[in-house]
């Protein structure tokens, strides 16, 4: 006997509420056959396969024939192996004999839907982050942290997340809390730089002033600075570090080297892998060199 949640012995005791009552919520597929039947035991092994791998689809009801005569009969089986496939109390689909893999599953989708697997609460948090929907990723992430606050990843994400809610507070007190050894990693620091920058914007000027202030000088260390900031809370990315560029080539050594910590930490909140860090990393080497 199989240990499968998805296949089971019918008899004539369970068979009106194990199979036909049941049918009605999933469809079940019975199997008549033999211990002497040659295709039976040929068949039972493609059949009990696929019932675990329908994950519930369906449910596969095994009839020993020898076993269960008065059943058999009343089923009309003249052959075996003879399959039956009910639903909703009606015998819907069926075969005798042992198709094939291939031909079985014609038989079982013209009925039965593959149940998807269900996705995982952490890739939906970020699907859902990615699709725009921030109040509904945060909410998976606040249940997954509550199940298991000791999951670091999560609560970065969710410190993240407050972040681009706005509240700062909470995300700089969910960085502080990290181990040492956790704000080292790259998505602790991609957060610690976010937050820098986004302190900072509640300061900056309107674009168009720094722009104008360009424009009339294009060597003013304050604007190339300031709007450099502007452009990283737009994650306009390159057009900022061209400006943190150019920040350097004026005066590299303004505000403490600001134009090189922002780049730096801009590098961080990107991540080696994108291609805009290695291409102003590379500037930013041969300027220092």
């Amino acid at each position: 006997m199989s240990n499968s949640p998805y296949i089971f012995e019918a008899t004539m005791d369970n068979f009106q509420q194990d199979v036909m009552e049941a049918s009605s919520k999933t469809p079940v597929l019975i199997d008549v056959w033999a211990e002497w039947c040659a295709p039976c035991k040929q068949l039972m092994p493609l059949l009990e396969k696929l019932a675990d791998e329908y994950k519930g689809g369906f449910m596969l009801a095994k009839v020993n024939a020898d076993e269960q005569q008065q059943l058999t009969g009343s089923l009309g089986v003249r052959s075996l192996p003879t399959v039956i496939l009910v639903k909703d109390g009606q015998a819907v689909d069926g075969f005798n004999g042992a198709l094939q893999e291939s031909e079985i599953r014609k038989v079982l989708d013209k009925h039965i839907e593959i149940p998807e697997d269900e996705e995982a609460p952490y890739d939906k948090a970020h699907r859902l982050w990615e699709e725009g929907d921030v109040e509904a990723a945060l909410a998976v992430l606040t249940e997954m942290n509550r199940s298991n606050p000791d999951d670091l990843k999560v609560l970065i994400d969710l410190a993240q997340l407050k972040a681009e809610l706005g509240d700062l507070e909470t995300a700089e007190q969910v960085l502080e809390s990290l181990p040492p050894e956790e704000k080292m990693q790259h998505q602790a620091k991609q957060l610690a730089a976010r937050l820098k920058f986004l302190k900072a914007s509640a300061e900056l000027p309107p674009i168009h002033e720094l722009e104008d202030a360009l424009d009339k000088d294009p060597k003013d260390p304050n604007a190339l600075h300031l709007l450099a900031l502007h452009h990283i809370l737009q994650e306009n990315n390159a057009e900022a570090m061209e400006l943190l560029i150019r920040l350097m080539r004026v005066d590299s050594k303004y505000k403490d080297e600001v134009a090189k910590t922002t780049l730096i930490e801009l590098f961080d909140k990107l991540g080696n892998n994108n291609p805009d860090v290695r291409t102003y990393r590379r500037k930013l080497y041969t300027l220092m060199h």
